[in-house]
């Protein structure tokens, strides 16, 4: 079972009486137990499950498909893709410990790392992760992390994975990525190097704009640390939203070569077009395409309120990756926490539009930016 598509749909079941083609909801917060005895041997470690908090049926499926993908041994689900990133972190770094960071991460990455962890005694440095010497200076001797997303958010560069990789070893670092904006469709972060691969499975794994769910995947061993940290810090993922992310799993390759395939014709259209100042996508992330977020700067001259607000069927969002193409406004959104000063360096400014890409027609996406274009 090698091609991405049949590992996506044919997945390993949890074993039960009841022969169901799909796996049920396991809508439950505790399981029983037949004695006193049977219960004292799941905590010996020979029982299954106990408490939803501490494991469920659902979220142990969804975390063994994103693993499967990904091509790593193990994996669990978390409340969000934050939730994720959070027991990830945890399961390597204490009080005292210091990240480096990739200066161009998610916002609410960024704010987590900055204040969040910062009141736990973990400091984080952000460095332009282009300049591997800035990097290679940023570490300390108490530096555990490195921390990058394979696609980065919302301009899209391309990380150099196996460079990365090759820096994180050569320093004792534990390699930590965000893979949400590529998906395992387009890369295998843990196969090039990663020894921890984070998702907002809200995003393209869910796929349908109906769940909050984050995955973490790698090896065994921080694996089981997350694990702890989600069990303790209470990140569990419920399982109704886990079996929807595992239904929306199903169909993630076949999403993301139609939405990248019409992000690539969108982003030629609007790099033509003189109300458009700057088409971010990205090239050469893999041989099945370059994704499905486009992200532009619409031109000085242009009303950015305009803008949105004539955009049709085309829906303002704050997130992304639903098959329903959306826009969002970074500026006031995903980096709203961010200071002037960290916007402008990161590049967000009022002009900065991300499109996520649907999949709908690319012919009927272009003809509902064109007229917002005009309007703008």
């Amino acid at each position: 079972m090698d091609s991405f598509n049949t590992k996506a749909v044919h997945g390993e079941k949890v074993p039960g009486t009841i022969k169901s083609k799909i796996t049920p909801i396991y809508q439950t917060s505790v399981f029983t137990f037949d004695s006193l005895e049977d219960m004292e041997a799941h905590y010996n470690g020979d029982g299954s499950y106990l408490y939803t908090r501490c494991g469920n049926p659902n979220s142990d499926e969804l975390a063994a498909v994103t693993a499967r993908l990904e091509g790593a041994p193990s994996g669990v689900a978390a409340s969000s893709g934050l939730g994720a990133i959070m027991a990830a972190i945890l399961a390597v770094a204490k009080n005292g410990d210091h990240i480096v960071a990739a200066h161009d991460v998610y916002g609410g990455t960024f704010y987590m790392l900055k204040e969040e962890l910062a009141r736990m005694g973990i400091q984080a440095s952000f460095v332009d992760f282009e300049d591997q010497a800035a990097i290679q200076a940023a570490i300390r001797p108490e530096t555990v992390i490195l921390y990058t997303e394979s696609i980065a958010n919302p301009f899209l560069r391309v990380e150099d994975l196996n460079a990365m990789s090759t820096l994180a070893k050569k320093n004792n670092l534990v390699f930590m990525v965000d893979n949400t904006f590529a998906t395992p469709y387009l890369v295998k972060p843990f196969e090039l190097g990663a020894d921890l691969v984070v998702h907002s499975a809200t995003k393209y794994i869910g796929g349908h704009s109906d769940v909050s769910a984050g995955v973490v995947v790698g090896k065994e061993e921080y694996i089981a640390e997350a694990q702890k940290r989600v069990i303790n810090i209470g990140l569990n993922l419920s399982p109704f939203e886990s079996w929807l992310a595992c239904r929306g799993a199903k169909t993630l390759g076949l999403r993301m070569e139609r939405q990248s395939s019409n992000a690539k014709k969108v982003a030629d259209w609007l790099s033509t077009q003189e109300k458009v100042k700057e088409v971010f996508y990205p090239k050469a992330v893999s041989e099945k395409g370059n994704g499905a977020i486009v992200t532009i700067h619409l031109a000085d001259q242009a009303d950015e309120s305009a803008f949105f607000r004539s955009l049709g069927w085309i829906q303002i969002v704050p997130s992304l990756a639903g098959v329903e193409t959306s826009v969002s406004w970074p500026f006031g959104t995903s980096h709203r926490s961010l200071t002037a000063e960290e916007k402008a360096a990161v590049g967000v400014s009022e002009k900065t539009v991300r499109i996520s890409i649907g999949i709908e027609e690319a012919e009927d996406i272009i003809a509902q930016l064109e007229g917002a274009l005009n309007k703008a």
